[in-house]
């Protein structure tokens, strides 16, 4: 397929998703037609161009001899545009239902059609400056969404959210910067832009300047809190902003600052890497930890998610191709399984307006298709084979083991613990929703009843991807180890 349709896939959304209030004046029924039209001809865009499309590159703007705004698809791209499309329509069928009775509608799907777009420039760039600029318009395009309830918590969310990536933009421009002065202004390079050999201290530190700025938005700790607070927002924004565009864009900017621009030669073995993998593992513990004792159902998720976004970190700072392939594996799977169970909690909040754990008790009876889908989500993100959660955790483990690194080791432990710790808290929801036990009252449950079509179907889709893609996780398998043997 020609270049041009990489700008066609980018800009398809972004411009029909600025055209969407005007849908809005023809009734909510042809606006949501308009808006499944559009991404469902975006993903099979992408998928297309995934499948047949060039291996060239289409530039939009020259800016100087050096900066020039280009799209590619190489291999990790690929493999990031692929969760994107196939994960997008099913969230946009979700919201149709779960939103319909929101205010401001136009504006809010106007801005969630405009951030695939977005998110598709980020996995298409081809150079530091693209994906930099694309990971800032992700900001400018998602904090509508954070806010779009409008109360006083949602505003307080965005302006959390907006100052975090604000800060986090500053350190990772930092880093750019001076790869560029460094003569990295061309485009990626699978093994890393700069010379091995001119390894010093000041290019260490600027890495992890680089590494925590972009971890911003994959919630390492310390600069996580954003995330938890912004569970405030729509359950639809929550499992994008959760699973898809904002945390993945952020891991997977850090999968290009390591392997592609810096380059492993340079980082393995020294300070800069031990105290990326360091920030990782501790998030790991952390997440969980917070996650066990949060009682609010969503922000547990959220708690989670801050977890398992640093099993990715932790698998690229391995700087392995083993823990490369096993970073990529829980980037795809991690997300269906956290968007389903983000699904799942924004249906009972939805249908019932239940959205502590207590309030969960038997509840499992009344919305039988809504938690046989989460009990689904909750043993795939614990690790259970033969769901698609137990592929990843065990290449996780397996690329630990072989890494001959003392923190590499002591995370593999680290990662045996968060597994009990997932289970603690995926699993205790779905014992509270399927055996209450005794002093259960029944009147208290009576009325709650199972969701639309339009919410279960999604649901139902993505618990058994998770079970499909875990049986057969091959093709997914030999995906990421193509990539990561690219790197040598």
């Amino acid at each position: 397929m020609n270049e041009r349709f990489f700008l066609i896939a980018v800009l398809l959304p972004i411009v029909c998703g600025m055209a969407v209030p005007l849908a809005e004046k023809k009734g909510q029924r042809a606006m949501y037609l308009y808006v499944e039209a559009v991404t469902a001809a975006t993903s099979c865009l992408v998928w297309a161009l995934i499948l047949f499309g060039s291996d060239g590159s289409f530039t939009l703007v020259q800016l100087t001899q050096d900066l020039a705004l280009t799209l590619r698809f190489d291999g990790l791209g690929r493999f990031f545009a692929g969760i994107i499309a196939t994960l997008w329509p099913l969230t946009v069928l979700y919201a149709t239902e779960y939103m319909k009775h929101e205010e401001r509608l136009g504006a809010f799907f106007s801005f969630f059609t405009m951030t695939y777009g977005v998110t598709l420039g980020v996995a298409m760039s081809t150079n530091l400056f693209t994906m930099y600029s694309f990971y800032e318009l992700l900001t400018l395009a998602t904090m509508p969404l954070v806010m779009q309830p409008m109360t006083r918590k949602a505003v307080r969310a965005a302006k959390t959210y907006f100052a975090f990536s604000l800060g986090g933009a500053a350190f990772a421009f930092t880093s750019i910067m001076y790869l560029i002065g460094n003569g990295c202004s061309g485009g990626f390079a699978p093994g890393g832009m700069l010379d091995a050999s001119g390894k010093t201290d000041l290019t260490l530190a600027f890495y992890l300047v680089g590494f925590l700025g972009f971890g911003v938005k994959a919630a390492v700790f310390p600069t996580h809190r954003w995330l938890p607070k912004a569970s405030v927002a729509p359950t639809p924004v929550t499992a994008l902003l959760h699973a898809v565009a904002v945390v993945k864009s952020g891991a997977f900017a850090v999968i290009r600052l390591t392997f592609y621009a810096f380059g492993t030669d340079l980082l393995r073995g020294t300070w800069a890497q031990y105290a990326a993998m360091g920030f990782a593992v501790f998030t790991i513990f952390y997440g969980a930890t917070r996650a066990v004792k949060e009682q609010h159902w969503k922000r547990r998720l959220a708690y989670s998610t801050v977890a398992n976004l640093s099993y990715i970190l932790f698998g690229v700072t391995m700087m392995t191709g083993a823990g490369l392939t096993a970073a990529l594996l829980h980037m795809a799977f991690h997300a269906e399984i956290k968007i389903l169970s983000f699904f799942c909690a924004g249906a009972v909040l939805h249908g019932t307006g239940r959205e502590y754990l207590p309030q969960l008790n038997g509840l499992g009876r009344k919305m039988p298709v809504t938690f046989g889908c989460f009990t689904v989500s909750a043993l795939a993100l614990t690790g259970i084979p033969p769901l698609s959660g137990f592929v990843s955790k065990w290449y996780l483990l397996t690329a630990a083991a072989d890494s001959e690194n003392g923190l590499a080791y002591f995370g593999a432990m680290v990662l045996l613990l968060g597994a009990l710790l997932t289970a603690i808290y995926m699993l205790g929801v779905v014992c509270r929703a399927w055996f209450p036990g005794q002093g259960t009252e029944d009147e208290k449950l009576a009325g709650e009843k199972e969701v639309s079509w339009r919410m279960t179907v999604p649901m139902v889709i993505l618990a058994a991807g998770i079970l499909l893609t875990g049986i057969f996780a091959q093709p997914i398998v030999n995906a990421a180890l193509a990539i990561a043997q690219g790197m040598r």
